[in-house]
């Protein structure tokens, strides 16, 4: 019985992933991610489409199973293999993730996805669902689940400025 390639195996470096690899040296925001998984004593090695695998990382922030800084994917406490296995197609969605660092010139990427985030609590109660980069990159794929608009985060802000009765 045939099994699917691995996804690091099936996956050819195109020119395209040329090109988003130089972007994102070239805005910083790849040397930014490098700096983010030595801190974490990370162990890196190049993996498919021109990105670079940090593996292993060990600082308690921010928690996922994988998150991407310029053409870095950095997996905390294991291996990519590992984490794909749990969660298939996680590298596919943290390969959109550098093409969103390229396309925002870089680090305005981290103030952007921090609004989107906000946004998405506001609108869905998590800071994933409503959140345009994890959509794009395919909130499924990513390990999120989506939600409603529900208005949760502006009932939860409007529920503690009520006052409250003595």
């Amino acid at each position: 019985m045939p099994t699917a390639p691995h996804p690091e195996r099936a996956s050819r470096v195109r020119p395209a992933h040329w090109v988003r690899a130089a972007g994102n040296a070239i805005n910083l925001s790849t040397g930014v991610g490098l700096v983010v998984a030595l801190a974490g004593r990370a162990s890196v090695r190049r993996g498919p489409e021109a990105l670079l695998v940090a593996e292993g990382y060990r600082l308690p922030l921010p928690r996922a199973g994988a998150f991407t800084v310029g053409n870095v994917v950095v997996v905390p406490r294991g291996l990519l293999a590992g984490v794909e296995l749990r969660q298939p197609g996680t590298l596919a969605h943290e390969a959109v993730h550098a093409w969103q660092y390229f396309w925002c010139a870089g680090l305005p990427f981290l103030p952007l996805y921090g609004i989107a985030s906000g946004w998405s609590w506001l609108r869905r109660g998590d800071p994933a669902s409503g959140n345009w980069f994890e959509r794009g990159a395919g909130l499924v794929r990513g390990g999120y689940t989506e939600r409603p608009v529900t208005n949760a985060g502006l009932h939860r802000i409007a529920a503690a400025l009520r006052p409250r009765r003595a």
